[in-house]
């Protein structure tokens, strides 16, 4: 269970972030959250796929990292072997909260900065400090803040973004069922993806409103996307061959 505090350089001037990778900060998964703000990033080296939220029903993006629900393909010897590190992982243990603050007279909801501390990653011992000696936010929380900044103005984004979508019929399941070799066979059930030639076939009102709204160049960097599944499946064959070669001989 989260342990969530909002974050202050009193309580927690002495803790730290273990930055490193593992399946012991909970790095071994699947997929994660995606958001409509580092699609350009993203869209260099993942996939992006469109599911539903099990919980609320909306639209939600994602980017794909292995085949099985535990497996992280980027992950190998406690590096993420990817250029761009996805914000809901980049993130670490914080998240964007909101309190009521009296600003001019009035009541104002601020976004303030909360911090997991049964996390995995946190600490009072090694790996990056929070805060600076003197009580200043040190350069690593200044790049989280700006990591959960993108979150947040990309979740509100988005929302927009694949209801808009979805009104269009825009939005398609996709059927990812791959046969990686003689023996082995992978899928993933529950992706969506855009329809290209639904998309292509828009008339100029609509690709307009599209195009006015941001929401177009986002369908196409998830479409751009998709050249990077290449990459996946041939790390996914690298290890089942390593695997393979480690048996014992005549193993199956």
């Amino acid at each position: 269970m989260a342990r969530y505090e909002l974050l202050n350089n009193v309580s927690h001037k002495d803790l730290r972030v273990a930055t490193g990778f593992g399946p012991q900060f909970g790095d071994d998964v699947g997929m994660v959250r995606a958001f409509p703000s580092e699609f350009a990033e993203l869209q260099r080296e993942y996939s992006i796929f469109l599911r539903k939220d099990p919980g609320t029903g909306e639209w939600q993006s994602v980017v794909l990292l292995g085949f099985e629900q535990r497996e992280n393909l980027f992950l190998q010897d406690g590096r993420w072997n990817a250029a761009y590190l996805p914000g809901a992982a980049a993130k670490g243990p914080f998240l964007i909260g909101f309190q009521e603050q009296r600003i001019d007279g009035e009541l104002r909801k601020e976004a303030v900065m909360h911090v997991d501390l049964d996390h995995p990653r946190v600490n009072f011992a090694a790996g990056e400090p929070v805060f600076l000696p003197q009580g200043g936010n040190s350069p690593y929380l200044e790049h989280v803040a700006g990591v959960l900044r993108g979150i947040r103005d990309g979740s509100e984004f988005g929302s927009g973004m694949f209801a808009a979508l979805d009104a269009m019929g825009l939005i398609q399941p996709v059927n990812l069922d791959v046969q990686l070799d003689d023996r082995h066979r992978v899928g993933v059930n529950g992706l969506h993806g855009i329809d290209r030639e639904k998309l292509a076939a828009l008339d100029g009102n609509a690709l307009f409103e599209l195009n006015r709204s941001g929401y177009l160049e986002g369908a196409y960097l998830i479409l751009a996307s998709l050249h990077n599944m290449r990459r996946l499946m041939a790390e996914k064959q690298r290890r089942l061959r390593a695997q393979d070669a480690a048996m014992p001989h005549g193993g199956n």
